[in-house]
């Protein structure tokens, strides 16, 4: 089995991607992601009511009317009216913003768009509504601290797409992890949530890959792979050998 640390959103000037990701895919006969591609129109369209509030009610009766003041700041900023965003569950604006960071650019959709045109089929180590339930099952106020965190980078430690970019093109699975730690210093538990929590949930999948002889790529986020609690730790400390391409 071959596993991959994605980056969900790259630029056209970030290409051509490592080597290595053409090689796995080359040597592979099944493609996984952290949730299958194929998912129908009418299941999207479901989960997405389900992020909005019923029509007499409002995300400023939801979340402090300091945090709505200041997203009402950031949205003018990028040209966005209050009324798009005004009926907005809290978990559903993250995984809006979550969604504007992942592009077709990105390493899924590089590899994505490589299956196809090879007929190689793709599936998910999760389903489509374990996927989203990491930001849908937060409630409000889980929530609304978690949109603050996003929203003010410097107060959490966010680093640079530069810094996270450079290690990944490394290969440098631990910085990512020490970076990526630095993101949740005040969310520990969004972190569990998140990363640590789905590596665990993954690692049956994993070994069912390993012994189905077939030969996989996994790919999936490139925070999930290096760290104590990261899935190459996790496959170690099961007695598999890991090796860098």
């Amino acid at each position: 089995m071959y596993l991959g640390g994605s980056i969900h959103g790259l630029s056209s000037t970030d290409y051509p991607i490592p080597s290595a990701y053409n090689h796995a895919f080359d040597a592979s006969s099944r493609l996984v992601f952290e949730d299958s591609p194929d998912v129908s129109p009418a299941t999207v369209e479901r989960f997405y009511k389900s992020g909005f509030y019923p029509k007499n009610d409002r995300l400023k009766n939801h979340v402090d009317p300091r945090t709505y003041a200041y997203l009402c700041r950031i949205f003018a900023l990028w040209n966005v009216p209050e009324a798009q965003f005004q009926r907005l569950r809290p978990w559903m604006l993250l995984t809006a913003l979550a969604s504007a960071a992942t592009n077709p650019l990105g390493v899924e959709g590089f590899l994505l768009r490589r299956a196809r045109a090879n007929r190689i089929p793709v599936s998910g180590l999760e389903s489509f509504h374990e996927h989203m339930e990491t930001f849908s099952g937060l409630s409000d106020k889980q929530a609304e601290l978690v949109l603050l965190e996003t929203f003010i980078p410097q107060a959490s430690g966010t680093p640079t797409h530069d810094q996270i970019l450079s290690a990944w093109r490394r290969g440098d699975v631990e910085t990512l992890a020490r970076l990526d730690k630095s993101s949740f210093t005040d969310l520990p538990s969004f972190r569990e949530r998140i990363l640590e929590g789905r590596n665990r949930n993954w690692i049956p999948k994993l070994e069912g890959y390993m012994h189905s002889g077939t030969t996989y790529f996994v790919v999936a986020g490139a925070g999930h792979m290096g760290g104590p609690n990261g899935v190459l730790a996790l496959l170690q400390e099961r007695g598999y050998r890991i090796e860098q391409i």
